[in-house]
């Protein structure tokens, strides 16, 4: 499985003394484990790295997502994800920015999002994304 791990099961895993017990987190563990590939993206990192305390934190952060393979948005991820929430605003629905540029991102990479935010299986509503244990 291609899995791209957004910064609500992250935060759960790695920003806490001992990770929350949830499916989400026990996805992302056994994903890890089983060696499926896990992908990410500059936001999820910075947003991980924000409000982070002291530099090790920070650190650990950074040599962790060092192995992850990267995706990068272009020009045409960010039309079309433009597109998307303005869709899902037509309906009713309200999404951020950037949850509609990550779900652009799984779409084109043909990822499956991990994720707590509910906003994600709103969106899977509307275009072709895959949202883990939906």
């Amino acid at each position: 499985m291609k899995l791209f791990v957004d910064t609500s099961v992250w935060s759960l895993a790695v920003r806490r003394d001992t990770p929350e017990a949830r499916p989400e987190v026990d996805g992302l563990r056994r994903a890890l484990e089983d060696g499926d590939l896990v992908f990410t993206t500059g936001l999820v990192l910075q947003e991980l790295l924000q409000g982070l305390r002291g530099p090790k934190a920070a650190q650990m952060i950074v040599e962790r997502f060092a192995t992850l393979p990267l995706v990068t948005p272009g020009r045409d991820d960010h039309i079309e994800a433009a597109g998307l929430r303005n869709d899902c605003r037509r309906r009713g629905m309200q999404i951020t920015t950037i949850d509609a540029l990550l779900a652009q991102l799984c779409i084109r990479h043909e990822l499956v999002m991990l994720t707590t935010d509910a906003d994600f299986a709103r969106i899977a509503k509307v275009r072709p994304l895959e949202v883990w244990g939906a």
